[in-house]
Parts: C-alpha cells; structure tokens; sequence
C-alpha cells in the first residue's frame, strides 16, 4: 500500500463484493466478509477511501473514477490489468508495484487447508 500511496495524492482502494469473490474464488470465499475486509483497509494509514463493488471487475469504477495512477501488483503485466486501456486513454498510468510473496488470502487459506 505504501508503494500506491507514494505514486499518488489520494489513494482509493477497490474491494470486491461478498459476491463478487464468491462468483470469481469459488465456495467458501471470501474468508472474511465485505465490510471486515473493507475495515481492516481503510485502518491503513495509506488509504483514503475503500469503494466496495459488485461487478467481477473493477471496470466500471475506474471509468467512474478516472484514477491518474492505477496501480495493481507486480504479478501482473500492464496489459493484463483490468481498465489499463481506460486510464492511459486519458493520459493516466498504469504501475505495477512489488507483491510480498506468501500474503495473498489464497496463499493462506490453502496452507490452513494444508494444500501448500
């Protein structure tokens, strides 16, 4: 988070909805509901506002939005981010920052699920 606040004035974070991550992870998903999830983000020093949405992607909300900077982990690539033709449409950027490896929820469920 700090790597996305540094590249902007106001940091906005899109959650997906309890049925967005149902639709998308499966059963059992999410681990801990919408406004839990949405709680412990919005405590971060680094976040100025967390936008919950219900669509399987966020592409409808940055089109809303407009970010100057959209920002999405490094274990993507620019074109496999959702929304990165909308933003530099407009002349914004896209960037990728650095994933602390073994912090994602399915890293972690599947470990307490002794996948991994």
């Amino acid at each position: 988070m700090t790597a996305a606040r540094g590249a902007c004035d106001r940091l906005i974070v899109g959650l997906n909805s309890d049925a967005s991550t149902r639709r998308l992870k499966g059963k059992g998903r999410p681990v801990q509901d919408e406004r839990a999830r949405a709680e412990v983000l919005a405590a971060l020093e680094a976040v100025d506002l967390v936008v919950i949405f219900d669509e399987d992607t966020p592409i409808k909300l940055i089109a809303q939005i407009k970010p100057s900077v959209l920002v999405k982990g490094g274990d993507y690539t620019r074109n496999q981010v959702i929304g990165h033709e909308v933003v530099e449409a407009y002349g914004g950027e896209v960037l990728l920052v650095e994933v602390l490896p073994g912090f994602s929820t399915t890293s972690l469920v599947d470990r307490a699920r002794g996948k991994a």
